[in-house]
């Protein structure tokens, strides 16, 4: 789905890269600021995070603590493990070949 988002290109950079985080799975901010050539800015990816206008698009419940802890998401951590754990348990019925959900 295209979004007109408006932010700086660190930021959009950052919600692109969350829109990549598979289904299912995690990313924590360390990793997502390597990825993007900036190995330092965790905390950068961090605000950049919270500022996701698109939350309900953007998945940024996907990004953990470099522990595996649940760190900080608007909708409260006890909606972010529960996104969390629902996807854990519905991901292995997803067919990533045909993107969608099999039978």
């Amino acid at each position: 789905m295209p979004l007109a988002q408006q932010g700086t290109p660190f930021q959009r950079a950052v919600w692109e890269y969350l829109r990549s985080i598979p289904y299912g799975q995690s990313a924590s901010y360390g990793q997502i600021a390597r990825a993007l050539g900036r190995p330092s800015a965790a905390r950068a990816v961090g605000l950049a995070v919270g500022r996701n206008p698109w939350a309900l698009i953007v998945p940024c419940h996907r990004v953990i603590g470099s522990n595996g802890a649940l760190t900080g998401y608007a909708g409260g951590l006890e909606r972010k493990r529960w996104l969390l754990a629902l996807e854990a348990e519905l991901a292995p019925a997803l067919d990533p070949a045909a993107g969608e959900f099999s039978a």
